[in-house]
Parts: C-alpha cells; structure tokens; sequence
C-alpha cells in the first residue's frame, strides 16, 4: 500500500490525513454514509482521544486535521 512507505515519528503530532474510499467510488454522496463518518469522527473524539481541529467530507474521500491526545498515537487510532 501506498501508506506502508510513511513513518509517523510524533504520535501524539498533529496531522493532516486523507482516507479514501476504494476505487474512488462517490459514497459519500448519499446522506446515511456521510452520517456514518460523522458518528465515527465524533466516537472518537469522546473515546479514543482525538482532537479534531477541522474535517470535510467529499464525495469520495474525507480529509481530517487533527491528533490523538491518548497513549494510542495516531497509529493507533
């Protein structure tokens, strides 16, 4: 995987991320999928220590700003 070649050094730094869905199919155009990501994002503000500082959904992607404030990292999260 492309990701496999990147060393996050600093667990707990904040990160710009990027996830995105397999062969680029547009999910996220439809309402209960985006609802998805947000009850996602927002478990795991409450309980995994994300510090969300800015998040857009697109079509086929979503792009997060954040960290992890928990012993987890964000390789962990």
């Amino acid at each position: 995987m492309s990701g496999d070649r990147y060393k996050i050094q600093d667990q707990q730094g904040c990160y710009f991320t990027t996830m995105t869905v397999v062969h680029w199919i547009d999910v996220f155009s439809r309402r209960e999928y985006r609802d998805i990501i947000v009850e996602s994002l927002n478990y795991c503000i409450g309980n995994k220590g994300l510090k969300l500082y800015a998040w857009v959904i697109m079509s086929n992607h979503v792009h997060i700003v954040g960290q992890i404030e928990s012993e987890l990292g964000i390789s962990g999260f």
